[in-house]
């Protein structure tokens, strides 16, 4: 088929890749001259593991190509996927000009029957809104089908996401739309769901917030666990067994961040606030996350005191591993509190320092040495679970910090292993560890 992605983003750049690799003739488009001239030569404007192998390949066997023209983009394809951005406004709602403007320029352009295919995540009602764009803009003579199939990508292996995902969702309004659709999508051989449009919409919402429900909850737990003495490792590997409540989602830590989990919570948030309906649990779901990437930073003020002059090292700068998003990441919050404390911070990350240079500049030190970061350090943050940090050999911390304390908010070590160095060791919903002795679950 000749298909058509409208954005360069990670969900655009990912989907027309992956497309092309499947044997597709697809066009990626996008307003950004610059990021368009660096995928022309195979280089990602992000890191995603795999992705610039697979955008080398396909550019090089002809199957896929780049171009800020949207009318050479759109006049002849079969299939157009909408993946620009939809960024959340300050009040939590969605700002849809991006795609209701490349859907304005989409009826401009087309010159045959087309389906064209929402992959951004938008509220219910959207497709409804795009399909009254085509209705009163497209040639008379043209038809066009609106479908949503909202992304499930997740970031540092949204590649293996594409290929192996879980399901693949349709909203569609008739099944000779659905039956294009499906067999765009048969060779992956992933189940694949139709619904009408508006269910389709509210799948996306409603997947990311019961993941972020289910991260916070076990926050909320592991707090919890520190003020009655049990073990959040213990709680959550048993109510993880329930087959009802699964193991997955159940790693505390100081909360979820990047460009999905905080925008798609406040936007249904938002949605339902509009139809007057109160998501209290939802609301709530937002406040524990906001809480806890501000956690790490008290319980260093617990244990040390005053944080003015000292030196911090923060390890992991990215939301998560294999990415260097830093968006909504809890680095960002530890960074603005500790420097409000009068902290000296160096902050290590292997791939996400320019992002956060361009975001926090140079109020703070970085380096893509553990080591120096930890060099005479009075006290270290783990923010990310980054294996060059899980892996690193625990007598580091003892042989460059000057005081190894290290407040772990990703839980990367066992408490019996950590139990053999001279470290105090604090961590989320476990025992504090003080030089090799278990102590009481809370500091105070």
């Amino acid at each position: 088929m000749k298909i058509t992605v409208a954005g360069a983003g990670n969900v655009g750049l990912i989907t027309a890749v992956c497309l092309a690799d499947a044997g597709h003739h697809v066009t990626c488009v996008d307003t950004q001259k610059e990021k368009i001239l660096l995928l022309k030569k195979g280089h990602s404007p992000f890191f995603e593991p795999g992705l610039e192998p697979l955008l080398e390949k396909t550019l090089s066997n002809g199957h896929l190509r780049f171009t800020t023209d949207q009318k050479l983009a759109y006049s002849d394809a079969d299939i157009i996927f909408i993946a620009v951005g939809a960024p959340a406004k300050k009040d939590g709602s969605v700002d849809l000009s991006y795609i209701y403007a490349v859907s304005y320029s989409i009826a401009d352009s087309i010159e045959k029957d087309v389906i064209v295919c929402t992959k951004s995540t938008v509220p219910v009602g959207t497709n409804g809104k795009i399909k009254q764009i085509f209705h009163y803009r497209k040639p008379r003579h043209l038809k066009v089908e609106v479908v949503s199939n909202p992304e499930f990508l997740r970031e540092g292996s949204a590649i293996m996401d594409f290929y192996l995902g879980d399901r693949i969702i349709l909203g569609v309004d008739n099944p000779e739309t659905a039956s294009i659709m499906e067999q765009l999508y048969l060779p992956l051989k992933i189940p694949i769901i139709v619904t009408d449009i508006r269910s389709a919409e509210m799948i996306k919402y409603a997947s990311n917030a019961f993941l972020a429900t289910k991260i916070s909850f076990i926050n909320e737990i592991a707090n919890l666990c520190e003020k009655v003495g049990a073990n959040i490792d213990e709680v959550a590997f048993g109510i993880g067994k329930d087959k009802r409540i699964g193991e997955s989602f159940l790693q505390a830590g100081i909360g979820y961040g990047g460009s999905c989990f905080p925008k798609d919570t406040k936007a249904l948030v938002q949605l339902a606030g509009n139809i007057k309906h109160p998501f209290e649990l939802l609301e709530s779901v937002i406040k524990v996350n906001q809480h806890q990437h501000s956690l790490l930073v008290a319980k260093a003020k617990e244990l040390i005191g005053s944080l003015k002059g000292k030196r911090a090292a923060l390890l992991g700068l990215a939301f998560k591993p294999e990415t260097d998003d830093i968006r909504e990441a809890a680095s960002i919050t530890i960074i603005k509190e500790l420097l409000e404390e009068g902290a000296n911070v160096t902050a290590y990350d292997p791939i996400a320092i320019p992002n956060t240079h361009k975001l926090i500049g140079n109020a703070i030190d970085y380096t893509t040495d553990i080591r120096q970061a930890l060099k005479d350090a009075d006290f270290a943050i783990i923010a990310t679970e980054w294996g060059q940090i899980k892996h690193l050999p625990l007598d580091t911390f003892a042989a460059y910090m000057k005081e190894p304390i290290v407040l772990d908010g990703r839980n990367c070590y066992s408490m019996k292993e950590i139990q053999r160095y001279p470290i105090t060791y604090v961590s989320i919903g476990r025992p504090v560890v003080s030089k090799g002795r278990v102590s009481s679950m809370s500091l105070k």
